[in-house]
């Protein structure tokens, strides 16, 4: 049996990819209904970090994968405030889904973000199925039992990895300093 080649694919920032084309990604792998979800709300008004926000593209120059990241706070019940990244969507194209891009390019920008040093890049949080980000990239419920999200979510699904703050609060957006 003759050894199968994967295609060639190529690691681009985000920000090099025209927004209507991510926008349609975003729709063909998650749905119209993709933006009533809470994610949504804690990411509105915000711009997705450059520097951990990256594309696929294939041997055609395709857009076949995507992952985002957000500047985000943890506004705790006894008032601070812990500066967070939250990391997704991450979107591939249904037709190829289960290759293995998804893992691909999240390790990706998980490094991105060890390499780095923005504000809160060693912290990490999302909402997933505490298995697969567990197994593949050690995230966890163990530290997120007391945060709250501004709309309907499963508690088992909010995971975060890194320096996690030990305090209950709200997630919301972390926007921009006005100067």
């Amino acid at each position: 049996m003759p050894l199968m080649r994967a295609p060639f694919m190529t690691i681009v920032p985000l920000s090099t990819i025209a927004p209507d084309a991510i926008e349609a990604l975003l729709d063909r792998a998650f749905g119209p209904g993709r933006r009533a979800k809470t994610a949504y709300r804690v990411r509105e008004g915000l711009e997705a970090i450059p520097e951990l926000s990256f594309a696929i593209l294939d041997e055609a120059g395709a857009l076949v994968a995507g992952i985002q990241c957000w500047p985000v706070a943890l506004a705790c019940d006894d008032g601070g405030r812990v500066a967070m990244v939250m990391v997704g969507p991450i979107a591939v194209e249904p037709t190829i889904q289960g290759g293995g891009l998804g893992q691909r390019i999240t390790r990706h920008a998980l490094a991105a973000a060890d390499a780095g040093s923005g504000e809160g890049w060693d912290k990490l949080m999302l909402v997933g199925d505490p298995e697969y980000y567990a197994r593949f990239f050690g995230f966890s419920a163990e530290r997120t039992g007391g945060w709250r999200l501004p709309g309907p979510w499963e508690p088992r699904r909010l995971l975060a990895r890194g320096p996690i703050p030990d305090c209950a609060g709200m997630i919301e957006p972390r926007l921009p300093a006005v100067v």
